[in-house]
Formats: C-alpha cells, structure tokens, sequence
C-alpha cells in the first residue's frame, strides 16, 4: 500500500515537473537566436518565401532570426539537421511536401520520416509550370510533343531539385502519358537549375510559380508553355492548363510551403511560432510579395488545425508516389 501510494506521488511530482518546465519553456521562448533552415540553395522559390517572412517573423517573435540555406538530397539535408536538432522551437524549417514526404521514400539514405515533423504555419501554395530553355524554339506543347516524337533517339533532358522531388515526379509522369522518353538531371535547388536552364545546359523542367521563377519568365529568359492545373493561372493567362488537355488529366499538380518544427517541440512553443508567422503574414506588403510571384496566401490555422491538414497531405503526396511507382534510390 505505502509502495503504491509512493509510486503515486513520484507520478504526479514527475508530472507536475514536466508541465513545468514545459511552461517555463514557454514564457521564456524564445531565448536565444532562431536558425529558420531553408533545404535548398538561396535564390529559389524557398528561399524567397523564407527572405520576405523572416524579419516580420522574427519582430513577432522578439528575437533574432537567421536563414540557413542547407541544399542536396532533394532538401532532406537540410531537414535532417532540424530532426537532430533541440526540440526546443529555436530551429525551424521552411518545407515542403517534397523533403517532409517524397524525399523519405525516394531517397534511400534518408533515416527521417514524415511523422518526425510538425506543421506549425502553412504559408503559401502555387501550381508549378512547364518551362522550356529558350533556344528550343519552341512555343507549345504540341510542338514540344511533335519535337520528342519526331527525335527519339534524342531525349530531352529536364531537371528537378531531386530524385523522388514532385518536380521529377511531375516530369515522370509527364513521360508516362505523353509516352516518351526524357533525360532526368536532378540539381540540389531551383537557382541552380533555372541557371542551367536559361543557359541552355538542360532543354525543360516543371517549375513552381512563384519566387524568381514569374519574372524569368515575362523577361523572356525561358519559355513557358502550360501550367499542371484543370484551369488557367491567374498570373499567365496566356498558358494553357496542362490538366485540362484530353489525355492529361491527371496533370494536376500543385505544392506549398510551411513552417516545420520537430515532433517533440513543446505545444506551447508551437502556439507561439504558429501566432508569429501567421501574424507576419498579415503585413500587406508580404502578402503582396507572395501574390505578386504567383502563390496564393493560406488563411491562418490553428496547430491543430495544422496537424489534421499535415497527415491528410502526408497520405496525398504518399498516393502521387506510388501512383508513379517511386521507387528509392
């Protein structure tokens, strides 16, 4: 009787404890500088989500913040430094589906899985674009598809960020219902990318509308030719939706960017970084930013919120996945 009447006392202390520390943790955060790791290289569509939310953020939150560009491996890198990371709030992630969800199952070095995160502000989303390099002469996607046809034996190359990245998973695909053959060239961010791309190293590739890619665009640096959506983009009327085409339906594609902590982060912490970004996001001129490159702005969620929309989309890209048949690599 008296062990048992011990054992609940140790118990209840341990979790008196816990609830403590736990709201120390949170009146005390954040206490030192926050490191907000971008996956990829800067220049690209990422890094330009992260660039225009950082100092709001930061102010919200009192404290400063930096930006950590970690590029390769389809972004996994760069997450793999927050899951071994304190669990503390003080480092964060600007992801996407690609490295919380693809890059696990196509990637087979990879040791994180989707459940070691959790979504704490969902920020922005876009479709992505068929962008071709400018000296392909090229202007549509029918003559994109008489081309390939017409030269088999010369595959086109096209790039992503990654194997197991949706910008190869759409490229794939693409393969799959045009009955093609393509060349995949993966690079460890979009800057680099586009870079090869304008200079006419690689011949095509699915990219976001969003960040730098727009303005590349409508200067005439490469061509666009169609959008993975059932419906024109409010930013480029002039390009047909790809999904909308007989044979491509299934051509719908479309990706967005969020704020991720590790699992264990203390929910009061989460509370806070939730309330700072989506606070941040309130500013016009941030908003006007993210709009103006082509992304719609999400309207502000709770954490838990957040947490049901994060594992509905987890089982959603999972079925993209293995309805391409990804296979690790």
């Amino acid at each position: 009787m008296k062990f048992c009447t011990l054992l609940k006392g140790l118990l209840a202390a341990g979790l008196s404890t816990m609830m403590l520390t736990h709201g120390a943790m949170a009146q005390t955060y954040p206490s030192k500088t926050i490191s907000l790791i971008v996956p990829y290289p800067a220049g690209g569509p990422s890094d330009f989500v992260a660039r225009k939310i950082q100092p709001d953020a930061a102010a919200k939150l009192h404290q400063t913040m930096i930006i950590d560009n970690i590029g390769g491996a389809g972004g996994a890198i760069g997450m793999a430094k927050l899951v071994n990371a304190a669990a503390d709030g003080h480092t964060l992630a600007l992801a996407s589906p690609m490295e919380l969800v693809l890059a696990p199952m196509a990637i087979q070095g990879v040791k994180y899985k989707s459940e070691d995160f959790k979504l704490v502000a969902q920020i922005n989303t876009t479709n992505t674009i068929l962008t071709v390099r400018n000296s392909l002469n090229i202007k549509t996607v029918e003559e994109l598809l008489a081309y390939m046809k017409k030269n088999p034996n010369k595959p086109l190359s096209y790039g992503s960020v990654g194997p197991g990245s949706l910008y190869h998973l759409i490229g794939e695909k693409f393969a799959q219902l045009t009955k093609t053959d393509m060349l995949h060239v993966p690079y460890k961010g979009i800057a680099p990318l586009m870079s090869d791309l304008m200079g006419g190293q690689i011949d095509m590739a699915f990219l976001p509308v969003g960040g730098p890619i727009p303005p590349a665009i409508i200067e005439g640096k490469m061509t666009g030719l169609a959008v993975t959506s059932k419906v024109p983009h409010p930013l480029f009327k002039q390009f047909p939706a790809l999904a909308a085409m007989p044979g491509m339906e299934s051509m719908e594609f479309d990706i967005w960017a969020g704020v991720a902590v590790h699992k264990n982060t203390p929910d009061a912490v989460i509370s806070t970084i939730n309330k700072a970004f989506y606070a941040a996001l309130d500013n016009p001129e941030i908003r006007k930013a993210f709009e103006a490159t082509g992304n719609v702005v999400l309207k502000t969620r709770t954490p838990a919120e957040l947490s049901k929309i994060y594992n509905s989309e987890i089982e959603r890209y999972r079925t993209i996945a293995r309805n391409i048949n990804l296979q690790p690599q």
